[in-house]
């Protein structure tokens, strides 16, 4: 049996969405040959303006759930430019743009500081090293080491009845006090050794109590046997109590200073 004309199947095709997932910026025309590596399997595009490029993809959503599968494909696109261009500004994961005429834009409007940016890093990536006490109580090993802790201590909990309230606030305080020094101190212990092969280095403040700093470090792409080489000479003035790891290379994140805003309007 055949079909008539008017009684066919209708196949209707989908509109090729034109929004555009936002991974970096590079400067000029970028260098590396890439293939389908962006989000979802996407291949990588360019938009240029006047010695700036955008790097994106195609995506459909308008909003990308961080599920482990996109932050590895972001990642992936960082560390395959980081190694083929002379210069990479990544963009936060997340960045949509509604068409290619917004990235367009977009590069317009931030030329300068863009331009200024990528100037700031290139030939650079990021380094991190993160120091933290690996001890099993933080009070109790500051209480150890601090004389004047262990005394303001026995001074509250050595006599009859419980300190009041604000003692304890007090005693919290020199303890913040003293967390804060020993930090300081300690940095400028790592920075010393650090400083010869590092072009910047970014010290954000700690997370928790337990750790002495986690520092950003940008140096040059042919510097990163230097850079390990001085972390082992900085961890070599510290005792069992301090845990050192270092990671990277990755792409400059803590040193893209943009403010970047895909519509004019926003």
């Amino acid at each position: 049996m055949s079909l008539s004309p008017q009684s066919a199947p209708v196949r209707r095709l989908r509109p090729r969405t034109a929004r555009k997932y936002v991974y970096a910026i590079i400067a000029g025309a970028p260098r590396g040959n890439y293939g389908a590596i962006g989000i979802d399997g996407q291949a990588l595009e360019f938009v240029s303006g006047r010695g700036v490029t955008s790097v994106i993809s195609a995506i459909d959503a308008e909003r990308i759930r961080p599920e482990r599968r996109h932050l590895a494909a972001h990642r992936e696109v960082l560390r395959q430019l980081v190694a083929q261009e002379e210069a990479v500004l990544p963009i936060c994961f997340g960045t949509i743009a509604s068409q290619p005429e917004e990235v367009a834009a977009m590069l317009m409007r931030n030329r300068s500081g863009l331009m200024r940016q990528l100037r700031r890093v290139a030939g650079m990536v990021e380094m991190g090293l993160r120091v933290a006490w690996e001890v099993n109580n933080i009070f109790d090993y500051f209480i150890a080491i601090r004389p004047e802790l262990r005394a303001a201590r026995d001074r509250l909990f050595g006599r009859r009845g419980q300190p009041t309230q604000d003692e304890q606030i007090e005693l919290g305080r020199a303890f913040e006090r003293l967390l804060a020094e020993e930090r300081d101190a300690h940095f400028h212990t790592v920075e010393q050794a650090l400083r010869p092969c590092c072009a910047e280095i970014k010290r954000p403040p700690p997370r928790d109590e337990r750790e002495v700093m986690n520092l950003a470090c940008l140096i040059r792409r042919d510097a990163q046997g230097a850079f390990e080489t001085a972390v082992f000479a900085a961890a070599s003035h510290f005792d069992n109590s301090f845990a050192f790891d270092y990671s990277g290379p990755w792409a400059p994140h803590s040193f893209a200073e943009m403010d970047i805003r895909l519509s004019a309007q926003e």
